[in-house]
């Protein structure tokens, strides 16, 4: 089953807690839930999704906000582990295209290492190895429907290449991220939003600069 906004937000699939108390959605009813959705491996989570996920935290802590970190997997499955994550959160060291780009930019001290400290908990996504079970029509369509909502007005040419660039993805999974799945989300950096109640209100992918007003009309609620 997929997440859908306006339901009941799915608990997160968490394999460990590698920061901060374990808790999760349905421990925080009463409060306005943000999770922050990142790979190790994944510039683009370090340079703006983190930071701004961690100044949001800062301004709203303490208005009934909690802020959630969850790593997952969905390529790049040797950079992208728990292990590195661990790594990550205990000494600021950082990997791979991450390292490269915040290198680049002039964003690492020591070194390796971020510059800041994310301060609320953070998990590792649940992954599942893949078997290797057969390829179906339906579960080709099932990730379809799941990640790409305007699939059918697409031409008919179009929606087989599609097909079948969804298939050779399929086949060269090594593994599935529960949760990313559960929320049918489309990259990272993603942002979960629950309201107070614990419904999930919405899904964002990328820093687009609409998360923080966000956060704030529910917290108005």
């Amino acid at each position: 089953m997929v997440a859908k906004i306006g339901a009941k937000a799915p608990n997160l699939q968490i394999s460990r807690w590698v920061q901060g108390k374990p808790t999760n959605i349905d421990k925080e009813k009463g409060n306005v839930v943000l999770v922050e959705v990142f790979q190790v491996n994944c510039p683009g989570c370090f340079l703006y999704g983190i930071p701004e996920a961690i100044d949001i935290y800062k301004k709203y802590k303490d208005q009934g906000l909690t802020v959630l970190g969850m790593a997952t997997a969905f390529e790049d499955y040797d950079k992208n582990t728990l292990e590195n994550l661990q790594k990550l959160v205990m000494t600021g060291e950082v990997i791979g295209e991450t390292y490269r780009a915040l290198a680049q930019y002039g964003q690492l001290m020591d070194g390796n290492k971020i510059p800041y400290k994310i301060p609320f908990p953070v998990g590792m996504d649940m992954l599942k190895k893949e078997s290797g079970q057969m390829m179906t029509d339906s579960k080709v369509m099932d990730f379809i429907e799941a990640n790409i909502p305007d699939f059918r007005s697409y031409s008919e040419k179009d929606r087989h290449l599609l097909v079948e660039r969804v298939k050779q993805y399929l086949r060269s999974k090594e593994y599935s991220a529960k949760t990313f799945e559960e929320y049918a989300l489309r990259g990272t950096p993603s942002s979960i939003l629950v309201d107070r109640k614990g419904i999930l209100r919405s899904t964002f992918f990328g820093s687009n600069g609409f998360l923080e007003g966000a956060v704030e009309e529910l917290l108005k609620e």
